[in-house]
């Protein structure tokens, strides 16, 4: 796209989706590190997510997650967040921190744990109704660690019956997102380990059901930018979880890793409509870690997505397509590179200069003293992070 002008309304109309758990305590399996002036509540949470969302312009949407966001009255949620400019996203579920889980939810051998996951997810579904979510977002961290231990088949009979339940209960306008994970927690089989896995059940799900790509979930070296064009090529890529992994599922900031390879993918999903309207791709961030500034990070990760995204679009399309029509394979690459190698921080700040923002999000956000205010007025009650 050579139109600076066309480039700068797409980057102006994207929309970020930023996590709930984003902004609370969290950590790996060994530690959470308590920060100063984290969220103590689901509200809480959603008056710093609306911090990202002034400074960057493009983070209106807010993922819950049930039950670490659940709160009484969830109108009364809905209602703070539009007060914000805000409105929610994705309702996450949650069947991997309750004790009857530990062989499975609702793949678990017990036909009772079965339905007491199941009704969760229901559950969740009666909390789109009441905020306006369009999507379900579905992660099952059900596996076995032996061999022999259940039955494999069997378990994907379990996953594919409850899945048609809460499909069917779903509204005309919901989405039904199911993401994948190779591995952990459990480490012989994971009941829906790879893209292959939740793209079948999608597919005999129906249209309302689509595929969640976390960048974080493949074996290393696996070609990510593949499977988001195929699925967009199916119409069943739904949503991304954007991190960055080192090793495994590290939930780092977005692009911090590789940004190379978050290039990568958004020039599949910009050369295959993955920016349009009506193809209602959700471009969620799922990041975690314990030790960086929360508010800050989840704002470095919005513009490392801005960036990737406005390089992809400033991709000479013509040139890459006369390249590979002739098998010029240096050209074609060299294409791709002379964008990745486009310094547009100069224009994204045109852009938020455009939407009257401040230029630098992440130094306007620091020097506006709201860390600090909030480290020191949230003071007393419990945190709402890891497991809360």
């Amino acid at each position: 796209m050579s139109d600076v002008s066309a480039v700068k309304a797409a980057l102006k109309s994207q929309v970020i989706e930023t996590p709930s758990w984003g902004y609370g305590n969290s950590g790996t399996r060994f530690k959470v590190f308590a920060q100063p002036g984290v969220p103590r509540d689901p509200f809480e949470k959603l008056a710093d997510a609306a911090q990202v969302h002034a400074y960057t312009g493009v983070a209106p949407k807010v993922s819950l997650h049930i039950p670490w966001d659940r709160v009484e009255d969830y109108t009364a949620l809905t209602r703070y967040a539009e007060e914000l400019g805000l409105r929610i996203g994705a309702i996450n579920s949650n069947v991997f921190q309750d004790d009857d889980f530990k062989l499975g939810s609702v793949t678990h051998p017990d036909p009772k744990v079965r339905r007491k996951a199941t009704e969760h997810l229901l559950g969740c579904v009666d909390i789109m109704d009441a905020t306006g979510s369009p999507d379900l977002k579905l992660w099952f961290s059900d596996g076995t660690n032996y061999p022999g231990q259940d039955d494999i088949a069997g378990r994907q009979d379990r996953l594919a019956e409850a899945l048609a339940e809460v499909y069917e209960r779903l509204g005309d306008d919901q989405r039904m997102l199911l993401e994948y994970k190779l591995f952990e927690p459990a480490f012989y089989t994971t009941d829906v380990p790879d893209w292959g896995t939740s793209y079948a059940h999608c597919l005999t799900l129906g249209p309302k059901a689509k595929v969640v790509v976390d960048t974080g979930h493949h074996a290393p070296g696996t070609n990510i930018e593949f499977i988001v064009a195929f699925l967009l090529r199916e119409g069943k890529l739904g949503a991304f979880d954007f991190n960055s992994r080192f090793y495994a599922d590290d939930d780092l900031m977005a692009g911090a890793a590789d940004p190379f390879q978050l290039f990568r993918i958004m020039h599949e999903v910009v050369k295959n409509g993955g920016l349009e309207p009506e193809t209602d791709v959700n471009f969620m961030l799922d990041q975690c870690h314990n030790i960086e500034a929360k508010i800050p990070a989840v704002i470095r990760s919005v513009t490392n997505v801005q960036e990737a995204t406005a390089k992809a679009l400033l991709i000479d399309a013509e040139a890459l397509a006369d390249a590979q029509r002739s098998g010029d394979v240096l050209a074609a690459n060299g294409v791709l590179m002379d964008a990745f190698n486009t310094d547009v921080r100069p224009l994204l700040a045109e852009v938020r200069g455009e939407l009257g923002l401040r230029r630098d999000p992440f130094a306007a956000y620091l020097a506006s003293g709201n860390q600090e205010r909030i480290a020191a007025g949230r003071v007393g009650g419990e945190q709402a992070g890891w497991g809360a």
